[in-house]
């Protein structure tokens, strides 16, 4: 990984490459990207401009804007608020709401299934429904915001219960900004930009936006094949190429990969 806090906005090869390319393949997270991180996770609307710039970067014909996202199609579609939604790559990428409105969804193992629903019942023990994050392939608990009492609580219970499953071959405990997730394996965000890449004509210039650790399987996926840009106030340890600060760096961004026609 990058341990230097040296990384910058992106410079000017960066445009030349992106003004030079037959085609464009813009990626996004979304929480901690295009929104801000607030208490209550279901207000996570985007930073204000970033919608309507979203609206005419998908409108060139020459672009395509994919949010790649941990979150659920039915949690991420209202938040957007966008009609007609963009491609999603929603779940880690288990579920995948295509550019004409279909939805592609990935079944887990039956065995796999009966797990996360164990989770859930025993996260509800200790933990209200409000703090947990129940999707398709994971169960969550999330824990901004509270005081330094209810976060341990939270962590300890949620720790406790997702103790057996540490080590099954197809699941992973990750902890993220503010909370902790078991997650089903085999498919990721690294794996959602390796479909896109492969789906995307030769001479694509692509590049992902992201900001926390679930993020890093993007950055890798697209190492010499295209740029990872780390969105975050605070300079963290990544694998990305260039670093902006949202939102003022973010719209920027935005507005400078519309501008390059």
């Amino acid at each position: 990984m990058n341990i230097s806090s040296n990384l910058t906005y992106p410079n000017e090869s960066f445009f030349t490459q992106l003004k030079q390319a037959p085609n464009r393949l813009l990626m996004l997270d979304y929480d901690g990207t295009l929104s801000p991180f607030v208490e209550d996770r279901f207000q996570a609307v985007p930073y204000p401009g970033v919608t309507e710039l979203l609206y005419k970067i998908i409108a060139q014909s020459h672009s395509r804007l994919v949010i790649v996202t941990g979150r659920p199609l039915n949690e991420i579609l209202p938040l957007l608020n966008m009609n007609p939604a963009p491609e999603i790559w929603g779940s880690h990428g288990w579920q995948h709401l295509l550019a004409d409105g279909s939805i592609e969804d990935f079944p887990l193992p039956a065995d796999i299934q009966e797990i996360l629903n164990n989770v859930k019942d025993k996260f509800q023990l200790k933990i209200p429904m409000e703090k947990m994050d129940v999707k398709p392939s994971s169960v969550a608990v999330h824990w901004r915001g509270l005081s330094d009492d209810k976060r341990e609580h939270f962590s300890q219970h949620a720790q406790a219960v997702c103790q057996p499953y540490k080590n099954h071959a197809g699941l992973e405990l990750e902890g993220f900004d503010g909370g902790l997730e078991l997650r089903v394996k085999g498919r990721d965000k690294g794996t959602s930009v390796n479909s896109l890449l492969t789906e995307s004509p030769a001479k694509t210039f692509s590049a992902f936006l992201g900001d926390d650790k679930t993020d890093e399987d993007a950055f890798t996926a697209l190492q010499g094949k295209g740029a990872g840009i780390l969105v975050r106030g605070e300079f963290r340890e990544t694998r990305a190429k260039y670093w902006i600060k949202p939102p003022e760096e973010l719209l920027r961004f935005l507005q400078d990969w519309l501008n390059t026609g």
